[in-house]
């Protein structure tokens, strides 16, 4: 096992603009603090690994006792966290990736894989139309609302016809610039409405509780079609940029595949943190790659108590 290359978090730039006057809810303190734990450990795992760090060493680290870390993690990721290691080694990714290629096309396009559900099975992408985007998006009404996830704060938004926004945010006002970014002209709301929700309880793996999902999204043609295909990668499965440009028949188009990839509008329902180098590397990721590294760990870790329920 090799240790993953690190990538400092991404934020767009942008002009300061006037944040809504809205009372926003009170944010799960334990479960952000949890997952800045989780951070800080797989950061200083992944920097001293050739020194095999022991339990004692990383629960020190998080300022944590082994035992309460051991339980910390275990609740978080499904399962400890030398079990955890393996699942973001070089190692896993690929073999992973040795797996993926062989999987039939039939096999991909209807996304079965094991016990593993594709999100396209549940999710659908609805381009927009120019005229909802021209003049920076003012026919648009958009609400949005901020919730927790095992992976930080996201901030999630909405149109009439689907979700156009998520995003981790490390606070609301950069979370809510970002989204206006996108869209400066359009009208505002922070409101929690049921195609938020519903999309908030992926997180869960819940997948009863999940109606389709549907997804109103900014982008150019070949945008739409990359977006669509990274919804094909399975569950605990990973892919490259390489075989993704293969799957879109653009086989020369890996760096535009990156590319648009990299401006993602819906992070991990349109599961971008699935695609990673052909080496086993991670590669980039918009929203920090200590956040892909635990999201690709805490995936693997949660097909493996699928399977043992079965």
């Amino acid at each position: 096992m090799h240790p993953i290359a690190q990538v400092s978090d991404f934020m767009p730039s942008i002009a300061r603009l006037s944040l809504p006057y809205q009372n926003t809810k009170t944010m799960n303190v334990q479960q952000t603090l949890n997952y800045d734990r989780i951070a800080v450990a797989l950061d200083y795992i992944k920097l001293h690994f050739k020194e095999q760090p022991s339990l004692e060493e990383i629960a020190e680290k998080v300022h944590l006792s082994p035992f309460h870390f051991q339980k910390l993690f275990t609740e978080w990721a499904g399962t400890s966290p030398k079990k955890f290691l393996q699942y973001i080694s070089i190692e896993h990714a690929k073999k992973l990736l040795k797996e993926q290629s062989t999987l039939s096309e039939t096999a991909f396009e209807t996304g079965l894989s094991g016990t593993s559900r594709l999100h396209d099975l549940f999710i659908n992408i609805e381009g927009m139309t120019p005229a909802e985007y021209k003049n920076g998006g003012k026919s648009l009404s958009i609400n949005y609302s901020f919730a927790q996830t095992p992976f930080g704060n996201i901030i999630v938004a909405s149109t009439s016809k689907g979700i156009c926004h998520m995003a981790f945010s490390e606070d609301e006002i950069s979370g809510f610039y970002n989204l206006q970014s996108h869209f400066p002209n359009a009208n505002f709301k922070q409101i929690t409405d049921s195609m938020q929700q519903n999309a908030l309880h992926v997180f869960q793996y819940d997948i009863d509780k999940i109606a389709r999902i549907k997804l109103h999204l900014k982008g150019t043609e070949f945008q739409l079609k990359v977006w669509e295909t990274l919804l094909k990668i399975p569950k605990g499965k990973l892919s490259t940029y390489g075989n993704i440009a293969y799957k879109i028949e653009k086989p020369n188009a890996s760096r535009a595949v990156g590319t648009a990839i990299g401006s993602n509008p819906v992070a991990f329902l349109i599961p971008c943190h699935r695609v990673i180098q052909a080496s086993g590397n991670l590669g980039g990721y918009m929203w920090g790659n200590t956040r892909k590294t635990a999201i690709i760990g805490w995936e693997a870790a949660q097909i493996d108590v699928e399977k043992s329920l079965l």
